[in-house]
């Protein structure tokens, strides 16, 4: 397999034992192999006598998955007879690679460089649906923080901290992509003396450079949906605070009205419960209602006072 030219081994969850007879065969360094078997998450690229070593990072893509969205990574060798690829958890992206390739396969030329661009840009295109619904999110969010009253907004922080945790998940993901993408382009261009490793195709280096725009582009994006998403937050935690402070107002007005009558009330409850003691009432021998009705009269004389000064200083 390796006379006849490229090749491509794709490797699943390999043991210890498949990987020192790899390592043997295809004369790999033992610091790829520890980064392969100790699982490193760091995306890098780095450059070996005889292949070019990239780590590139995904994500779990089952919506129904226990550890949806978690990062998962593909190791990938490029030697000048073939590719071997590495990864611990199941994921599409060989499998849509294998499939792009035999439908282009009349009119490209399958190279262990084109492989690599394969993989890098099928993984970077799997980010874009996750993109465009935070974009469709955040817009909803926008728009309807400032519309919704409060019975309408119980579920309004958790949709923007969810969508948050989202974006900043994916500018994790995403962050250190378009350093890698950028240092294989250029180790990949310089021709080795030797003839023993790789050197990057134009071509090739043409695609990796429209996958390194697309992940800046996708990381501008994320950034400007942080911001807005940022300002929805702000703008719904002011829109409570004002809520809050209407009620407060709403309560407050109650209130001064309740004081206001009470302060009504006190002076006639102690007028009347002065005489309802065991002391001389006035006019309490005379068989006539004057002084009764004078006293009723003096009262709601003094409430309807109280009440006009209280409604001329806006009491009531």
């Amino acid at each position: 397999m390796m006379k006849k030219g490229c090749f491509w081994i794709d490797i699943h969850n390999p043991t210890d034992s498949e990987m020192k007879a790899l390592c043997k065969v295809f004369r790999i360094h033992p610091l790829t192999i520890e980064d392969i078997s100790m699982e490193e998450q760091r995306e890098k690229c780095e450059v070996f006598m005889n292949y070019y070593f990239v780590c590139f990072r995904s994500f779990d893509q089952d919506e129904f998955s226990a550890t949806y969205m978690q990062p998962s990574a593909i190791y990938i060798i490029i030697m000048k007879e073939g590719v071997l690829t590495f990864h611990f958890k199941s994921m599409p992206h060989p499998h849509n690679v294998r499939k792009r390739i035999k439908q282009l396969k009349d009119y490209i030329n399958v190279t262990p460089d084109w492989i690599c661009y394969g993989l890098l840009d099928d993984i970077t295109d799997s980010f874009a649906p996750l993109i465009r619904a935070i974009e469709f999110e955040v817009d909803s969010i926008d728009e309807l923080v400032l519309i919704l009253k409060e019975s309408e907004q119980s579920d309004m922080l958790r949709r923007i901290g969810y969508c948050r945790k989202r974006m900043m998940g994916l500018l994790r993901l995403l962050s250190s992509k378009t350093d890698v993408v950028k240092t294989l382009i250029k180790r990949g261009e310089i021709a080795p003396e030797d003839g023993t490793r790789p050197a990057l195709s134009k071509e090739v280096a043409l695609y990796l450079g429209d996958v390194q725009d697309h992940i800046i582009s996708m990381l501008l994006s994320l950034n400007h949906y942080e911001k807005i998403s940022s300002r929805s937050h702000s703008n719904y935690l002011a829109q409570i605070s004002i809520e809050m402070t209407q009620t407060n107002n709403e309560i407050n007005d109650v209130l001064s009205k309740l004081t206001a009558l009470g302060s009504i009330l006190v002076p006639m409850n102690l007028v009347t419960g002065a005489w309802g003691m065991n002391v001389q009432v006035p006019g309490q021998y005379q068989e006539d209602l004057t002084w009764f009705g004078g006293i009723i009269t003096t009262i709601l004389i003094f409430c309807v006072i109280s009440t006009l000064l209280m409604r001329y200083y806006n009491i009531v």
